[in-house]
């Protein structure tokens, strides 16, 4: 089954370049082969589920590793 993961990180910082906590957690997901879409209020993620669901800890670590002080996370089946 293919899933949908969208993912937010915060502090937003809206001016220059993203901050590190979403740069490190959209490249965790890259590295673990999903399909990534990078936006300046989330990211959306997707993948079999498979591959989705084990990686989504990565994707948490390297936010939090990155600076993050919350993630929000969604996941629900892609249409």
């Amino acid at each position: 089954m293919r899933l949908v993961a969208e993912f937010t990180t915060e502090p937003f910082e809206v001016d220059g370049a993203p901050p590190a906590h979403a740069t490190e957690a959209l490249r965790a997901a890259q590295e673990a082969g999903l399909d990534c879409e990078f936006g300046p209020l989330g990211t959306m993620v997707r993948g079999e589920q498979e591959l989705l669901l084990p990686a989504l800890p990565k994707v948490l670590d390297a936010a939090f590793a990155g600076g993050a002080t919350q993630v929000t996370l969604q996941v629900r089946r892609d249409a």
